[in-house]
């Protein structure tokens, strides 16, 4: 079924990112692994037997995602799905104490490279023959309720969602779905905080329940296989005792 159907996975060294690149070459996808460090890429494609193709980018710099995909249209000649993963983070900061420095890294990598690869992933799929693709984002549980001290991740991620919706319904005319996935407290390096404790709304600090990420992988995975009659346009994958419902 996705034999011959090329996905684009941001991020795709470590983590999450890494965990849908697996998932998307075990469904049968040739994916086309993107990040800054070509070493954490090159041992992902190394475990997609032949299916892996290393690109190295920073998405958070237009000529660099502008090459990316010159490069993805010269050697496979179209983009069916596109999985915008990469994202960043900023230290526990109060809103009046961040530097504009780190706000504007966390919005450079977590929206503007999304919404430069979405520019792309467009282009390209409207042009190709035959016409379409899908773009999954990569929300968060931050895009819904946010984290005490985490102002720009949180509103990026909500921010993502907008782009998420405004790319689903503007894609109708292109054959072009777009979804997101909001994923909450996957074992990755970004919640070692998690599993030591970390800050919550009321002050305390807690252990918080993780996951395998291999599951938010095959969930990708899953919303890419559809056919693009058919949309996810919001998922949630979490720790089933991840304290996100009651929050705060």
């Amino acid at each position: 079924m996705n034999a011959n159907r090329i996905a684009l996975v941001t991020g795709a060294g470590t983590g999450i990112g890494k965990a849908a690149a697996l998932a998307l070459g075990e469904a049968g996808f040739t994916v086309v692994l993107t990040g800054r460090r070509a070493e954490p890429l090159d041992a992902v494609a190394a475990s997609l037997d032949g299916k892996g193709h290393v690109v190295t980018a920073d998405i958070s710099a237009p000529a660099s995602v502008s090459a990316l995909f010159d490069t993805i249209a010269a050697r496979f000649g179209r983009l069916d799905v596109l999985f915008n993963n990469a994202g960043g983070w900023s230290a526990a900061t109060p809103i009046e104490d961040i530097p504009l420095e780190d706000w504007q890294r966390v919005v450079n990598v977590n929206l503007t490279g999304v919404f430069l690869c979405t520019q792309h992933a467009i282009r390209l799929m409207k042009a190709q023959d035959p016409k379409g693709g899908r773009i999954i984002n990569n929300g968060s549980i931050s895009a819904h309720a946010p984290r005490p001290l985490t102002g720009p991740y949180t509103a990026t991620k909500h921010a993502v969602t907008g782009l998420t919706k405004q790319v689903a319904l503007e894609g109708r005319a292109h054959n072009i779905a777009c979804g997101q996935i909001d994923i909450g407290n996957a074992d990755t390096d970004m919640a070692v905080k998690m599993k030591t404790g970390i800050l919550q709304a009321n002050g305390q600090i807690m252990v918080e329940p993780t996951f395998d990420p291999v599951h938010a992988g095959r969930a990708v995975a899953y919303m890419a296989s559809l056919p693009l009659d058919a949309n996810v346009l919001t998922m949630t994958i979490m720790a089933t005792s991840a304290p996100f419902v009651g929050r705060g």
